[in-house]
């Protein structure tokens, strides 16, 4: 299972997103599943999270070693599902999709979709929120969708 994680500039939701998924491969001891981030806008190409993502991180023992990178075509032939966090996110990751040959196979899907509640499925960009507070609500809501995610697919892996 290979998991790409996308928003806009790949320092805030997108990172948090790997991090949690790849403690979760970890304690679920998910050898064959693998997971990354990257952006739709290369304004951070090469640099660390943001300060409040990593923050958040540390916050819930987590840390990250990922540094921002573009989504390149390549990423809808190789991953099996691209989770992005908004719905501006999701149509440009549909127009990037459809302009492929051959069309890939890999799914697209909101990743708050995963929270089962229709007026939480949006995780917004705390990058212009100030403070900590949308870095956590952020967190919260990936997590969840994370762990719903690995529940699914755990299960549905079982019944194969």
């Amino acid at each position: 299972m290979n998991v790409l994680f996308v928003c806009l500039g790949n320092t805030c939701r997108s990172p948090i997103a790997e991090a949690i998924l790849l403690n979760l491969i970890r304690i679920h001891q998910l050898t064959d599943w693998h997971t990354d981030s990257a952006a739709l806008r290369d304004w951070n190409d090469g640099l660390e999270p943001q300060p409040r993502t990593l923050q958040v991180l540390r916050q819930h023992g987590l840390s990250t070693k990922h540094l921002s990178r573009m989504i390149t075509a390549q990423d809808f032939y190789d991953n099996d599902f691209i989770f992005g966090m908004d719905e501006s996110n999701m149509a440009e990751l549909q127009q990037m999709a459809n302009s492929l040959n051959p069309k890939p196979k890999c799914q697209l899907v909101l990743l708050g979709s995963y929270l089962g509640r229709k007026e939480d499925e949006i995780i917004r960009d705390p990058y212009f929120s100030k403070g900590m507070g949308g870095f956590h609500a952020a967190y919260l809501q990936i997590k969840e969708s994370c762990e719903n995610f690995v529940q699914q697919h755990k299960q549905h892996k079982k019944e194969l």
